[in-house]
């Protein structure tokens, strides 16, 4: 089984309007339609954007204003995905819960179903200068293409978390990345690497790039998408099977065979997920 997949390297520029944030997410969409894209990855945290359109004496918003776009993001989001009949990763958007902010991604179904999992790893940023929450649980998530978990940024760099998204099933991880510079970036790549290695599964991941300059802690960011598989045969020797253009605003596409995650488990050149030594450390499966 093949999916193709599109991660959209978000162009944060400032905006005045919901309406101006919604041309440039189906602009985005529309352009991966046109090549017979099924899932769409948005980054982490590009919904920041609308803390830009400021208020009415022209001050940018702040974080604690932004859950109050929820209903109008997940409607446009909803209607996108039913229009152009996608999977739509709508990274992450901040969401408030018994009085508490949490950093979400979101996965809008064709049918109009949420699927939605709270970023569990937080940054030392985001508990001090935005008071976020942890996410308490992880889910992985059914498609009629196979099954998949979102992780944002920070989560993929606890191996934990991912081992145990593969032991419920899951062959594709998507992770939505917010990062300000380069020692940021390369955390969440090579984690992403060691990740897909270790669990011998497909890692898609994208960033933002451009720059909010009235919004506090999105002033720079550092992004570039990527596909990375495990490190055997059937697969590039990097790694990767795709990747943007570091800071570029972009989409990158490709597609992901299933089918050679399951050989490469039962016969690689090295099988990982099978050789785990449970006999001697705590195992999800």
């Amino acid at each position: 089984m093949k999916l193709r997949v599109s991660a959209v390297q978000y162009q944060l520029q400032t905006i005045r309007s919901f309406e101006e944030f919604a041309a440039q997410a189906e602009h985005y969409i529309r352009t991966a339609s046109e090549f017979g894209t099924e899932f769409v990855l948005f980054p982490e945290f590009f919904t920041t954007q609308l803390m830009s359109i400021g208020d009415a004496q022209g001050n940018a918003l702040t974080i604690e204003d932004l859950p109050e776009f929820t209903e109008q993001y997940e409607q446009l989001f909803v209607s996108l995905a039913a229009k152009y009949n996608m999977h739509l990763i709508g990274g992450t958007h901040v969401i408030r819960k018994e009085g508490k902010l949490y950093n979400t991604a979101h996965m809008f179904y064709p049918d109009g179903r949420i699927a939605r999992q709270a970023k569990i790893h937080i940054t030392p940023t985001e508990v001090t200068e935005w008071n976020m929450a942890a996410g308490d649980g992880l889910e992985v998530f059914d498609t009629d293409k196979g099954r998949i978990a979102m992780l944002t940024c920070y989560d993929i760099e606890f191996p934990e978390i991912v081992r145990m998204a593969k032991a419920k099933g899951a062959d594709v991880i998507f992770c939505p990345s917010c990062t300000d510079d380069r020692h940021g970036f390369y955390r969440v790549r090579y984690t992403s690497h060691a990740r897909a290695v270790e669990n011998q599964i497909y890692v898609v991941l994208t960033g933002t790039v451009g720059h909010l300059p009235t919004v506090d802690f999105m002033r720079a960011n550092y992004g570039q998408a990527a596909m990375i598989t495990p490190n055997d045969v059937p697969f590039p020797p990097r790694g990767i099977l795709a990747e943007g253009e570091i800071n570029n605003d972009m989409i990158v596409t490709a597609d992901l065979d299933l089918d050679l995650l399951y050989e490469v488990r039962e016969r690689g050149s090295v099988t990982t997920w099978r050789d785990r030594r449970t006999d001697l450390y705590t195992d999800w499966e």
